[in-house]
């Protein structure tokens, strides 16, 4: 490998490695920091729970949009400068957010920081192998990976103690201090190792193609349910837009001469069975990280700071196993390690057919703990067993597409994730109505108690809501738990590779 690294002092070159771990982290604990708190958000606005979860997927979705030009921005700007320009950006729209009012208000400025914040993580890569020789460069990456890792076990943490503390404001402007201080650090010491640049021409056409499909779908499955699906010109409008901009799409990027997206790198069956195991998979986990903390939340009466110590748990313990996970790469069959991780991670969601309204916090914990052991056996394999099919020269193009993919999937799957929920939450309540209609007892013993008939309807009502939701989620649980178990299959297709690509580009 050609040494890219720039000579500097070891102090200065430290610092300039903490800042880029610190901000790698800052972007990455924004996918996950404001789950817990979308209660409390959908509580402030006056909005229904389903449109507080459009916070999460706005974000998620212009981060996978805006990954694909990370290339363009480091050769047209100087990697330096693109980094100080996405933190910039960043922080304002973190700003923004934390200011806002209204949900139009908060949707918008999230997308903003999700265009913002999507470069930063390959563009730290970038830097951080300019920054650090060879001999210092696995130490290095080893700081910058752990910040990764740790961010989804912070996230839930802090975003549930300052939601319930202070308010869910505060899970946005808490990047303010972090961002400024990423900024000095960045043009105080990494000047020196900034890139050459040169006059490149951006795919115009295929990136305002991309926006278009992405956006077209992602609106349509948000506010689907609200519309009463197909029943509505709207959310058939939206389909349509979204399908021809994807035919167009495709026919664009795969006939230009530099794509924003290169899809011919779906010409490696590996990469492509890898790819999209991998984005199937992230759909129901990420999905289960949204709808668990809702549900927690909205209706067991947990507070988002335990809410966030429940799903904290398979942070702590991914920690604790990608190290033990690094060691076995090589020496086992990838497609072995990730077929026996995803039926892990299916065991551990059939762990929650059996929560129910009265379940302890260590009946919730559970699940997660093990969802902790399982995580890296299967994140880490996957996405180099996928690198490993392509050629060396579509690596970075394959990373950032497997990046893509795997955030867009966690977007659309927790929309269609909550539409599920919430659909059987109504089938499920009004099933039960029937059932406790059709007999007489219930209230009459509760009358026989003392209760007026005000009180018995009022307190008959919540247990059928209770109950209905406890079923909604079981189903969907149920769902998830089905699918990961067939995905565990799907990884045989993938050939054996030769060699496994030791570096990834996902986060």
């Amino acid at each position: 490998m050609v040494d890219q690294s720039v000579e500097m002092s070891r102090r200065r070159m430290w610092i300039a490695g903490l800042v880029m771990a610190l901000s790698n982290f800052m972007v990455v604990l924004d996918t996950a920091i404001a789950n817990v708190a979308v209660p409390h958000i959908s509580g402030s606005l006056a909005i229904a729970p389903d449109q507080g979860t459009w916070v999460v997927t706005s974000y998620a979705v212009a981060d996978a949009i805006s990954v694909p030009l990370t290339g363009w921005l480091a050769g047209r700007f100087g990697a330096v400068r693109s980094y100080v320009i996405c933190m910039s950006g960043f922080a304002l729209f973190s700003l923004l957010c934390g200011t806002s009012v209204t949900l139009g208000m908060l949707v918008g400025c999230r997308v903003g920081q999700g265009f913002a914040g999507g470069p930063i993580m390959a563009l730290t890569q970038t830097l951080m192998v300019r920054v650090f020789p060879p001999r210092l460069r696995g130490a290095a990456m080893g700081l910058w990976s752990m910040t990764a890792v740790a961010a989804p076990v912070v996230g839930p943490l802090l975003g549930g103690t300052i939601s319930d503390a202070w308010s869910w404001h505060w899970v946005f402007l808490i990047n303010l201090p972090v961002a400024a201080f990423c900024i000095a650090g960045a043009v105080a010491t990494l000047r020196p190792v900034e890139t050459p640049t040169r006059r490149e021409r951006v795919d115009a056409v295929g990136l305002g193609l991309l926006v278009l499909w992405v956006g077209a779908l992602q609106i349509m499955l948000d506010i689907g349910r609200d519309h009463d699906w197909f029943q509505s010109t709207e959310i058939w409008a939206l389909a349509i837009v979204a399908a021809i901009g994807f035919v167009a799409f495709l026919i664009w990027e795969l006939t230009e001469e530099h794509p924003v997206v290169d899809l011919r790198v779906f010409r490696h069956r590996g990469f492509t069975v890898s790819a999209f195991t991998m984005a199937l998979i992230y759909a129901f986990f990420f999905a289960a990280i949204v709808v668990t903390p809702q549900w927690l939340q909205g209706f067991l009466g947990y507070t988002a700071t335990w809410a966030g110590y429940v799903l904290a748990w398979q942070g702590a313990f991914a920690v604790v196993t990608a190290p033990i996970v690094g060691r076995l790469l090589g020496k086992v069959d990838p497609r072995m390690m990730v077929s026996c991780a995803v039926l892990w991670l299916s065991f551990s969601m059939s762990l929650r057919w059996g929560w129910n309204a009265d379940a302890g916090y260590w009946t919730f914990a559970l699940p997660h703990i093990l969802n902790g052991f399982g995580m890296p056996a299967f994140f880490v394999p996957i996405t180099m067993l996928g690198l490993s099919f392509v050629e060396p020269a579509e690596t970075a193009s394959a990373a950032g597409l497997q990046n893509f993919l795997r955030t867009l999937a966690g977007a659309v799957g927790t929309a269609v994730a909550t539409t599920i929920w919430i659909d059987r939450e109504q089938s499920s309540r009004a099933a039960l109505v029937d059932t406790v209609q059709s007999s007489a007892s219930f209230m009459d013993r509760l009358h026989g108690m003392g209760f007026s008939l005000e009180q018995a309807r009022s307190m008959l009502s919540n247990m059928v809501e209770q109950q209905a939701v406890a079923l909604a989620t079981i189903q969907f649980y149920q769902i998830a738990t089905v699918t990961l178990a067939l995905s565990a299959l799907t990884i045989w297709l993938v050939p054996k590779p030769k060699k496994l690509v030791m570096s990834g580009g996902g986060h």
